[in-house]
């Protein structure tokens, strides 16, 4: 398999233009069945050099993505990492959970030029974020999406490792809460935690007994008035669940998570 070295072409281009604190962008977390949606936010250094080693983080193993991470964080200008937590998830469905993850890593980063993030355009993300360039495999392509993808993992692998000592016997700890066999044959015998996605279409035929290849983002349980709530201001969302996530996310690596508020007013777990 060709590995794909991410560059930083498209950080240049907005250097040139004058854009100093340009932010890559990616999450983890969107198809397992259980625990938050995690993503980062990345600034690095206007003509700065590349980490070795530094890629999509599915393309690592765990140890090299434990042992980039603190490089990452010691060598960027600013990080930030954002959630949203499994009942938010189960709310706004996880295509809009995701994007509010996102935002609030990036208001985690003290200010911003310009936003690349990973994947398609995202409807009405540029009216909460600025001026954004999406790119598609982006974290396989663009150095500072790569660096986010591989902050965003070890916050999340981290997360789930303490909640299976919580609820041991998911196997959370080595699956990360992906519907693999020995998680699904575990969710059938010990039932669902108050971490798993009820709204997940893949949990539902599980305790059904159906194991058919399933579209995880095909949620079923999203809401058709869900854009409405995301716009709502000073509207908290679901803060029990959410400090629920915040603990565990306090627990890692010392990067101050608190449970705060963002700018609208949406009670946000935060790094």
């Amino acid at each position: 398999m060709t590995v794909i070295v991410p560059t930083l072409r498209h950080e240049r281009r907005l250097w040139n233009e004058g854009l100093t604190r340009v932010v890559g962008v990616d999450e983890v977390g969107v198809a397992p069945t259980c625990g938050a949606v995690v993503a980062a936010a990345v600034i690095m250094k206007p003509g700065c050099h590349r980490i070795p080693g530094v890629r999509d983080s599915k393309t690592l193993s765990m140890g090299q993505r434990e042992r980039l991470a603190p490089i990452i964080r010691s060598r960027a200008v600013a990080v930030g990492v954002g959630a949203a937590s499994v009942r938010e998830i189960d709310q706004l469905n996880i295509y809009h959970a995701t994007h509010l993850a996102m935002r609030r890593a990036i208001a985690r980063v003290g200010g911003h030029d310009h936003v690349i993030v990973d994947g398609n355009r995202i409807v009405g993300f540029e009216a909460r974020v600025g001026p954004y360039t999406n790119v598609v495999d982006g974290d396989a392509k663009v150095y500072s999406i790569a660096c986010a993808s591989v902050v965003a993992k070890v916050v999340r692998d981290r997360m789930m490792m303490r909640l299976a000592a919580r609820y041991p016997g998911y196997g959370w700890e080595h699956n990360q809460g992906y519907a693999t066999r020995d998680h699904r044959d575990a969710i059938r015998r010990l039932g669902l935690t108050p971490f798993h996605r009820r709204s997940f279409l893949a949990l539902q035929r599980t305790l059904a007994g159906d194991q058919l290849e399933l579209d995880l983002l095909a949620d079923p349980g999203a809401w058709p008035d869900a854009h409405e709530l995301l716009e709502r201001e000073a509207t908290p969302v679901m803060a029990d669940d959410a400090m629920l996530d915040a603990t565990d996310l306090a627990m890692l690596d010392g990067s101050a998570f608190a449970l705060g508020a963002d700018a609208d007013g949406l009670e946000v777990i935060v790094g």
